[in-house]
């Protein structure tokens, strides 16, 4: 766990109900660039840890027998279902579990997949406990935004010539700070030095090897309205709709307020980010 800081049952607390709205997608492709990348053929079995409202695997259950999803989050899991069921994917399964928790008597798969997720856990332990679960030659899949070697998401660039403006990013961070102090906030703790990075390291000593990188480029230049905004701040575990407690209408209030002066027409471009997938098998020796 990141120093200082202990993993509580509130760090999305509310944040389902904006997730499918607020968050811009993975760079089109990432489903079939993870297929070829790992050799799937329909057959085995798909675990995706802190798999939140089924985002990735929604999207990959098809290459796989069945697909399991854990999240601590029930509202999360919900959503899951929800979307599953709206998307007639029928061989995925919901288990409220922390990755601490496992194995948790799910058996072997042939992916464990954690998007945006790993950084939350206790890498050491999870990754250990992950490596037994994988079948020979099983792959353990990270995925997220694309990085810089600290670890920061690569800024988006400028959507070129836009119709309408970028959110206005910083400001929305300067406002959340003048409500919930300097400090990010991550369920009842903080994160004073951000959350972790160096899987690399982490998964080496697990026993894992044959690294991959591949990095999806997206460019592509979305529009969104204020409502998207609103629902993207409303998502993240920093802004999360708790921890303003009973400011959090006159959050709200402002952040909108502060939406139409940038943009009167409340309309905005964004750049999807790219997105990197990191794999690393267990060995086929390894039982």
């Amino acid at each position: 766990m990141p120093d200082g800081w202990q993993w509580d049952s509130t760090l999305f607390q509310g944040s389902a109900a904006f997730y499918e709205r607020g968050r811009l997608p993975y760079a089109p492709g990432f489903a079939e660039t993870l297929a070829t990348a790992v050799g799937l053929d329909g057959r085995g079995r798909l675990l995706d840890v802190g798999c939140g409202p089924g985002t990735v695997l929604l999207a990959m259950a098809r290459c796989f027998t069945e697909a399991v999803g854990i999240d601590p989050d029930e509202d999360m899991l919900a959503e899951a279902e929800r979307q599953a069921k709206r998307r007639g994917v029928t061989n995925a399964r919901w288990v409220t579990a922390r990755a601490e928790d496992l194995p948790a008597g799910l058996g072997e798969f042939r992916v464990v997949v954690f998007a945006n997720s790993f950084h939350w856990t206790d890498r050491d332990r999870v990754a250990a406990t992950v490596f037994e679960m994988l079948e020979p030659g099983g792959a353990f899949v990270h995925m997220s935004d694309l990085k810089d070697q600290s670890g920061e998401s690569v800024p988006q660039p400028q959507p070129p010539s836009p119709s309408h403006p970028a959110p206005p990013n910083a400001e929305i961070r300067e406002l959340a700070r003048r409500y919930l102090g300097p400090v990010r906030r991550a369920g009842q703790g903080t994160l004073p030095n951000g959350t972790q990075n160096r899987e690399d390291l982490v998964l080496a000593k697990a026993g894992f090897e044959a690294f991959e990188r591949h990095v999806i480029p997206a460019g592509q230049v979305v529009e969104r309205s204020a409502d998207d905004i609103v629902a993207w701040v409303f998502s993240l575990s920093h802004s999360a709709p708790h921890l303003f407690e009973d400011r959090l209408a006159d959050f709200e209030r402002d952040l909108r307020a502060l939406l139409q002066e940038a943009s009167p027409d409340n309309r905005f471009a964004e750049c999807l980010p790219a997105t990197e997938i990191m794999t690393w098998r267990k060995p086929q020796g390894e039982r």
